[in-house]
């Protein structure tokens, strides 16, 4: 092969490769070049598909020094000039390319073949990596999945469904309605890629606010009716409300595929305020036990694929957040790296970090900066595993009193009872939201009422003045706690409904300060559970009006340093709307029932029926009271 130093590049586009049922699929191919012909030899090769448009700028391909996107070409570019072939390909049925989308679920198998098609070509040597993120990670962890000959190295950016159910699709059991947000949007670009004016123009007149205040919707009576494909995939996904077949698939359900998945080298990336933590989690832990590796996490405090900001949402956490200057020269130099040692051999020291690098949120000054966010701070921490092994669980304990702390309730506490209606459900400010606008959007903000965010009215109180939602709070912190790891709650429940959900929220509760008078009750995650799914995901069961159950709500993960002063706030409800679907209470099938009941709640804290709050922790927890 010819020296690797500053190769020109060629292009080959639309190049229609066949997949094993005869759909092309459109391909560009940029490969190392002297002299304006191809060069020489054969070459690692990097794949990215992706549903985006290949020839598209992806919004992710950007830095900390050059806001702008790049272009595909100029990505390219950076890896063909050191010595890489490079290949973006439409996924089936969008842009260029034949066939039926349907998302997720082709993926498996078309990633399959094209990495056979690139196996096979002159200019391969046999050692290929994919990389790309969202969709473009789900596509290369579904190919992976089924373990195709060449693939050597993967860099899983924000996606690769572990489980879909429990994240991305659903969780809970109830519905992520960034899949209708998402679809809107998609549909709208596709259709005006292909020409289709009328069906363009249609779905860009939608309002999808108005849409989301008159719900449930039915198919053909919805505003994806000028996308019939769109809203197919979209109602299929709302009614397979129970775990089982549908949700075990190729495309959605790394899980089930672990032990045939690729032993290659890999990184899993994902963020706080991101979709996909737990599954970069998930898939981290399930495959890292299983194959020789190596495997890696790296997990930053973003919203999704913002890893050049040092902000999300109202809260920046320092010049230090970014990948860039921080974990490397900048993303492309990481995954640069990354490729050099697995695809090319080269002992750049990469077999030597951390396995595990994760961003800490906290330990900032409080203040507003110039562009008017909070200071939260945080800094870059390693471990060797996930949660770091040297943490510890911390039980507290969910009082009548609105308290939480160690300090089990007395007997025969009452329960906390409010009353939950579906037509009115608690509005999504911030969290790991994507995808969601012109509706919702993600990131950390303080839990309050404004018109930013879709369901919020005047006077925009704080969501804990509202009835629907219980408050508790430790004392104000005497030392530092840092809480990294898999959070969760596990509550006594009843309701005098057949059905209807229960929420969590960890919040990071800032003291009173000149620049917030009020405080800032910061959203660091949150989580959901349909009751109905309590025993089982696969067979779901009515609650008894009164009956007292114990459940397990799980959040996504999240590292946060509650600073000395601060408290750590737990918020239970039974909505987060319109991050989630608002259960209608009536026990009817999800997605499709038309009848709402409001639904009285209650959550037990006494002696008998303790509720809790489990976190991971490092350092002393010590509390006092007072304001």
């Amino acid at each position: 092969m010819e020296s690797d130093m500053a190769f020109d590049m060629l292009l080959e586009s639309d190049v229609m490769v066949a997949m094993r049922d005869g759909v092309r699929l459109a391909t560009d191919v940029y490969l190392p070049a002297r002299g304006g012909r191809a060069a020489d030899g054969a070459f690692p090769v990097i794949l990215e598909r992706t549903p985006y448009d290949k020839t598209s700028p992806s919004r992710s391909e950007r830095s900390v020094s050059e806001p702008k996107p790049l272009g595909r070409a100029e990505v390219a570019r950076f890896f063909v000039s050191r010595g890489y072939a490079l290949v973006y390909q439409d996924c089936r049925g969008t842009h260029r390319s034949e066939g039926r989308f349907e998302k997720y679920l082709s993926e498996g198998e078309d990633g399959y073949d094209a990495i056979a098609w690139i196996r096979g070509q002159a200019w391969c040597d046999g050692k290929i990596g994919t990389m790309g993120l969202s969709y473009a990670a789900h596509a290369q962890v579904a190919a992976a999945c089924l373990d195709p000959p060449g693939l050597a190295a993967m860099f899983v950016d924000s996606g690769g469904f572990s489980d879909a159910y429990q994240g991305g699709i659903r969780q809970g059991g109830a519905f992520e309605l960034k899949q209708a947000t998402w679809a809107h949007r998609q549909a709208a670009l596709e259709a005006a890629a292909r020409g289709d004016a009328r069906a363009a123009a249609a779905l860009e007149a939608e309002d999808m606010r108005a849409w989301f205040a008159r719900m449930p919707w039915r198919k053909g009576s919805s505003p994806l009716r000028w996308a019939p494909d769109y809203e197919d995939y979209l109602f299929e996904q709302w009614g397979n409300a129970d775990y089982g077949g549908y949700w075990k698939r190729l495309g959605i359900c790394a899980k089930e595929y672990y032990d045939r998945f690729a032993d290659v080298p890999m990184v899993h990336l994902s963020s706080w305020y991101d979709p996909y933590p737990r599954t970069a989690t998930e898939n981290y832990l399930g495959l890292s036990r299983r194959k020789r590796g190596p495997v890696s996490l790296i997990l930053g405090p973003w919203t999704h694929g913002d890893r050049c900001l040092s902000w999300a949402g109202d809260v920046d956490f320092g010049p230090g957040a970014t990948i860039e200057g921080s974990l490397a020269e900048g993303f492309l130099e990481l995954r640069l790296r990354w490729f050099d040692r697995w695809l090319k051999g080269i002992d750049n020291g990469v077999d030597s970090e951390p396995r595990v690098r994760y961003f800490r949120m906290g330990g900032g000054r409080g203040t507003r900066n110039a562009a008017g966010r909070l200071e939260q701070g945080g800094t870059w921490l390693s471990a060797e595993d996930w949660p770091p092994p040297d943490s510890r669980e911390l039980a507290l304990y969910l009082g009548g009193d609105g308290s939480l702390g160690e300090s089990a309730p007395p007997p025969g506490a009452p329960p906390l009872r409010y009353a939950y209606d579906p037509e009115r459900p608690v509005p999504s400010i911030g969290g790991s939201i994507t995808s969601g606008e012109p509706v919702m959007r993600g990131g950390a903000f303080d839990q309050v009422e404004d018109p930013r965010f879709f369901g919020c009215s005047a006077p925009f109180l704080p969501l804990s003045s509202r009835p629907d939602v219980l408050v508790f709070e430790t004392g104000i912190l005497d030392d530092d706690l840092e809480v990294t790891g898999p959070v969760s709650a596990l509550l006594w429940v009843s309701s005098d409904c057949p059905d209807s959900d229960f929420t969590i929220k960890l919040i990071d509760l800032h003291p009173p300060s000149a620049d917030y008078p009020r405080g800032f009750a910061m959203n660091l995650c949150d989580g959901i559970l349909r009751a109905r799914y309590r025993e089982s995901w696969e067979r779901p069961a009515e609650m008894r009006p009164g009956e007292a159950y114990r459940i397990r709500v799980e959040a996504f993960p999240t590292s946060n340093l509650f600073a000395r002063g601060h408290r750590i706030r737990l918020d239970v409800s039974s909505s987060n709307f319109p991050h989630f679907d608002a259960n209608p209470n009536t026990g009817e099938a999800l997605g499709s029932g038309r009848l709402r009941r409001v639904a009285v709640n209650s959550v037990y804290m006494d002696a008998a029926r303790t509720s809790l709050l489990l976190l991971r922790v490092r350092g002393r927890f010590s509390a006092r009271q007072g304001n």
